[in-house]
């Protein structure tokens, strides 16, 4: 599952970042790497931005960039 199609208040855990470039390195360089605990907190009424809690700051990204993120959800 793609990080732009998890719904707000849910826990998933970063599998793979795909990419390439700036905004890849970016991610990485935020924390967003493989085996993060993430939770999506809150995603905007036109869906872009995406408010994830990551590492205990909140980061918002781009639809775009949530796409190359894959993610598990957390079993309850």
């Amino acid at each position: 599952m793609r990080l732009n199609e998890v719904k707000p208040k849910t826990k998933c855990k970063i599998v793979k970042v795909s990419g390439s470039g700036g905004v890849h390195r970016r991610l990485l360089d935020m924390g967003c790497v493989r085996g993060a605990n993430i939770e999506v907190n809150k995603v905007a009424p036109l869906g872009d931005p995406i408010d994830i809690i990551i590492k205990g700051y909140h980061l918002s990204i781009r639809k775009e960039e949530a796409r190359d993120i894959e993610v598990e959800i957390e079993s309850k």
